[in-house]
């Protein structure tokens, strides 16, 4: 059965959503629900709120991105989210930092059997 970007994301976006936020910021400055909308976009899936906000929140807090407040357009206001310069190399930083692990999961991944039904127990 194929996995789906619902199946996996929980886990695996969880650990690299600032990684993943940041990438996305480079595009340019976004509110929430765009940033979201932008990964949706890019294959991970409709990643929640409840996900979403605690960090960029601690993004802010970290001064990787600042936040202001826009005026909504027949609605209520929302923040807006963009790289600072700290949080440019910040991204980076942990861009390199995800070229290596790719690098060395890769790697692991390659050693061990693909097809572990045929394997039995060990």
């Amino acid at each position: 059965m194929a996995e789906t970007p619902a199946d996996w994301q929980t886990g695996w976006l969880r650990g690299v959503l600032e990684l993943a936020l940041a990438a996305v910021l480079t595009d340019g400055a976004g509110h929430g629900y765009a940033l979201a909308r932008r990964l949706d976009e890019r294959g991970f899936g409709k990643v929640r709120g409840a996900a979403l906000y605690p960090v960029l929140g601690r993004m802010e807090r970290d001064g990787t991105v600042t936040a202001t407040w826009e005026p909504g357009e027949g609605g209520p206001g929302r923040k807006v989210y963009a790289l600072t310069a700290a949080g440019r190399e910040r991204f980076a930083e942990q861009r390199g930092q995800w070229d290596r692990f790719s690098v060395l999961m890769t790697g692991l991944l390659d050693a061990a059997p693909r097809d572990m039904a045929d394997q039995g127990e060990r």
